[in-house]
C-alpha cells in the first residue's frame, strides 16, 4: 500500500480528463457574467416576507452600509443610527479596530468548540478578569443563553452552598423585564406578547414590581430563593430608570438573605449609561454578572457570564456549554471591542452628551413628548399617543427625516446612538427630533 503522505500528493495535483465535445454542447462553457438588478426597497421588505419567518416587524428601511453612527439604505439615503443594534453597536457601525481583529483571527483559527482547548480564550478569560475583577468567565454567544446559564449557576449553588431541597430554588424576577424570548426568558415575563402561546412555563420563577425594595425583601424572605435577576435600568420596558439607592438596597438585602443578585447589564453594560457597567453608578457588585451585545462591537455574537469560583465552580464538565462560546474568532473580536471602549474613553463621552441630550429633550415636552427619561446615552421619550401620533409613526416620520430610532411600546421610543456620537451629531439628531415633534403638533 502507499504511503498516505504520496497518495494526498497525487489527489492534491490530480487533473481530471477533459470531457470530448458534444454535437451542440460547449465543453467548459465560460459562466455568464451579469449583475442582478438591484431590489427596491419594498422588494426587498417583500422578499422578506415571503420567505422570512414572520417574527419581527421592522421599520419601513432596508439598510445596505454602516459607518460610525450613520447608516445608509439601500437608496444610498443617510441616516443617523438612534438604535444602536438595542446596544450592540456602541463602538458604532464597522469599527476599524474590531473589524481588523476579526479579519486577522478569521485567516488563523475561528473555531474549534470546546473539545480542545484553543490559544485565545484563556486570553479572553484573564483579560476579562482583570478589567473587572470575577475569578471566572463563562463564555456564550447571545443575551439569552448568558441569562439563563445565570440562572443555571443560581440554581446549582442555591443545591449545593445554600443547602436548598432539590428542585425546590426559587428566582425572583421583576415585571417588566425582558432578558430574551427562550421559554425560561418567557416563563420570566410579564409581557402577554411574549408568553401567550407558549406554555406551559418553567415553575418556580417569581415576579415582583421593580424598582420596589420592600417587594424584594419580602420575596427573598420566601423559602429557597437562590436568586434576584434583574436589569439595572430596564431596556425593553421603555428605559425606567430605579430610584436612586435602588441598586445598594438590591446588594444589601440579597447578602441580608444569602441569595445571589445577578445584574443582566446585557445592554446597559459597557459604556450604554455612562458608566463602564451600569451597576458602577452606586458601586454595586453583583454576585453574577450577564454581558453580551457590545461585547460583541456589533460585528460577530459574543455573551459572557462572569461569578467568582464559589459560584462558578458548581458547573462541572458536561453540565453546561456551548458548541461556538469562546471560539477564538469570538474571544479576539471582544477583547477588541473592549480596547475600543476603553481606549477612546466611550463611557465619559456617554455620560457626558447623555447630560446634552436630555437637557435638549426635555426643552421639547408638550403637546407631543411627555417623559424624557435615561442615564448616559440610553434614553427614551413617552410620546402622547393620539389618533394622529403614536410612537410607530412618530417613528417613521423621524426616519424620514433621516434619524433611525424604533418604538419599545406603543408609546415610547428608545434613543441609544453609538458611543462614538459627537457632540455636533447630538444636536444635529436633536434638530431631527425637534422638526419631527413639530409635524405632529
Amino acid at each position: 500500500m502507499a504511503p498516505i503522505s504520496a497518495i494526498l500528493s497525487r489527489a492534491a495535483t490530480f487533473i481530471p480528463p477533459r470531457t470530448p465535445a458534444v454535437r451542440g454542447i460547449a465543453s467548459d462553457p465560460k459562466p455568464q457574467e451579469s449583475n442582478p438588478p438591484r431590489l427596491s426597497q419594498q422588494d426587498i421588505f417583500a422578499r422578506e416576507r415571503k420567505y422570512g419567518a414572520h417574527n419581527y416587524g421592522p421599520l419601513p428601511v432596508a439598510l445596505a452600509r454602516g459607518k460610525g453612527v450613520h447608516v445608509w439604505d439601500v437608496d444610498g439615503k443617510k441616516y443617523i443610527d438612534f438604535l444602536s443594534a438595542y446596544s450592540a453597536v456602541n463602538q458604532g457601525h464597522c469599527h476599524p479596530k474590531i473589524i481588523s481583529a476579526l479579519h486577522e483571527q478569521a485567516d488563523i483559527l475561528t473555531l474549534t468548540s470546546r473539545a480542545f482547548y484553543n490559544n485565545v480564550l484563556g486570553e479572553f478569560e484573564e483579560f476579562m478578569h482583570k478589567l473587572l475583577g470575577y475569578d471566572k468567565l463563562l463564555p456564550m454567544n447571545t443575551g439569552v443563553e448568558a441569562c439563563e446559564t445565570a440562572v443555571k449557576l443560581a440554581r446549582k449553588w442555591g443545591y449545593e452552598v445554600k443547602g436548598i431541597p432539590e428542585n425546590e430554588a426559587r428566582v425572583v424576577f421583576v415585571e417588566n423585564n425582558f432578558w430574551g424570548r427562550s421559554l425560561a426568558a418567557v416563563s420570566a415575563s410579564t409581557d402577554p406578547v411574549s408568553y401567550t402561546g407558549f406554555g406551559p412555563f418553567m415553575s418556580h420563577f417569581d415576579v415582583i414590581p421593580y424598582n420596589d425594595a420592600a417587594a424584594l425583601e419580602a420575596a427573598l424572605q420566601r423559602p429557597n430563593v437562590c436568586a434576584f435577576m434583574a436589569e439595572p435600568i430596564q431596556g425593553e420596558a421603555g428605559v425606567y430608570v430605579p430610584d436612586p439607592g435602588y441598586l445598594g438596597e438590591v446588594r444589601s438585602l440579597c447578602t441580608k438573605y444569602n441569595a445571589l443578585f445577578i445584574a443582566d447589564e446585557v445592554q446597559t453594560g459597557l459604556g450604554r449609561t455612562g458608566r463602564r457597567l451600569c451597576c458602577d453608578h452606586e458601586g454595586v457588585r453583583p454576585d453574577i454578572l450577564v454581558l453580551g451585545k457590545a461585547l460583541s462591537g456589533g460585528v460577530y455574537p459574543v455573551s459572557a457570564v462572569l461569578a467568582d469560583d464559589p459560584i462558578m465552580l458548581r458547573i462541572g464538565p458536561g453540565q453546561h456549554g456551548s458548541t461556538y462560546g469562546g471560539n477564538p474568532l469570538a474571544c479576539k473580536v471582544a477583547m477588541a471591542a473592549i480596547d475600543v471602549l476603553e481606549s477612546e474613553n466611550l463611557s465619559e463621552n456617554s455620560r457626558k452628551l447623555g447630560l446634552i441630550i436630555q437637557k435638549e429633550l426635555e426643552l421639547l415636552k408638550g403637546s407631543v413628548v411627555h417623559t424624557v427619561r435615561g442615564k448616559g446615552l440610553f434614553n427614551a421619550v413617552v410620546i402622547n399617543r393620539t389618533d394622529k401620533c403614536d410612537a410607530w409613526k412618530f417613528c417613521v416620520a423621524l426616519s424620514e427625516n433621516g434619524l433611525l430610532a424604533k418604538p419599545t411600546h406603543d408609546d415610547i421610543i428608545r434613543l441609544s446612538p453609538p458611543l462614538v456620537i459627537t457632540e455636533e451629531q447630538v444636536m444635529e439628531s436633536v434638530e431631527i427630533i425637534a422638526r419631527t415633534v413639530k409635524q405632529f403638533e
